[in-house]
């Protein structure tokens, strides 16, 4: 084979790989023809001119990114070591490429100074229980922020928040001293009801003593299913009544 012909054919087949490309569903190639942007492209086979055009590709799926661990003083002036994930996609490529450098070493430095700066106007009262809502703060001001580079942040979660160790003693104190209180107002509560019982309870014996004599009599039934071999139990002298009436009729009776 003639060896001009080879050297065309190789020039041929390099720049014909050169100037074909395939994209996947989720990208999408941003052309620049002699440093000059022409427009996205994508997906499928595109076809660029050798030399001439240059792409860059860009993915348009969503991207997690860990937002590294920070140092934060909250509002109350307690150090905390707080990091977030953030996800974002690009939702214009041209503008990811041409309006920042490196839009994901942006995006994380965004996110990092956002972190600092929501966190530190909130108290650690707030930072602990009120997370949707700091959430919410976060995700909207670095949307907002990575508008003009066409990012879209669809949310921000902070992960995990780190403690000092003494506050973590204060807090279980703190969360020991609630217990406490919580079971002493129930035992209050419980004495409280008791009482309320023990007042209907006289009152209706007040009005019905014979009550009184029922409930002797059923504490005396009790005892004496025990394995007692002797009992000795106090019984009122209202009790006896009945028993010295019916002796002094008899007595009557007698006498006639």
């Amino acid at each position: 084979m003639n060896p001009a012909l080879i050297v065309v054919f190789v020039i041929f087949v390099v720049v014909l790989a050169a100037a074909i490309r395939v994209l996947k569903e989720y990208e999408r190639g941003v052309i620049f023809r002699l440093g000059r942007l022409i427009g996205v492209k994508g997906p499928g086979l595109i076809l660029l001119i050798p030399f001439l055009d240059k792409m860059q590709t860009v993915s348009l799926r969503t991207l997690v990114m860990d937002v590294p661990p920070q140092d934060i003083i909250t509002l109350d002036n307690v150090t905390v070591k707080v990091n977030a994930v953030i996800y974002f996609r690009v939702v214009e490529p041209a503008k990811a490429i041409v309006e920042v450098e490196n839009y994901l070493f942006a995006t994380s430095q965004l996110a990092q100074t956002t972190l600092r700066s929501v966190l530190g106007e909130s108290a650690l009262d707030s930072l602990l229980s009120d997370r949707e809502r700091i959430n919410a703060d976060l995700q909207s001001i670095i949307d907002r922020q990575t508008d003009p580079w066409g990012i879209k942040v669809s949310a921000v979660e902070v992960k995990d928040v780190e403690l000092p160790a003494e506050m973590r003693r204060a807090m279980a104190k703190q969360a020991e001293a609630e217990r406490e209180r919580r079971a002493k107002v129930i035992a209050a509560e419980g004495e409280f009801q008791a009482a309320e019982k023990l007042a209907e309870a006289a009152g209706m014996i007040e009005v019905h003593p014979v009550a009184l004599q029922l409930r002797y009599l059923q504490t005396l039934a009790e005892i004496a299913t025990e394995n007692n071999s002797t009992t000795v139990f106090p019984i009122p002298i209202e009790l006896l009544g009945a028993f010295k009436q019916m002796a002094e009729r008899s007595g009557a009776k007698s006498g006639e």
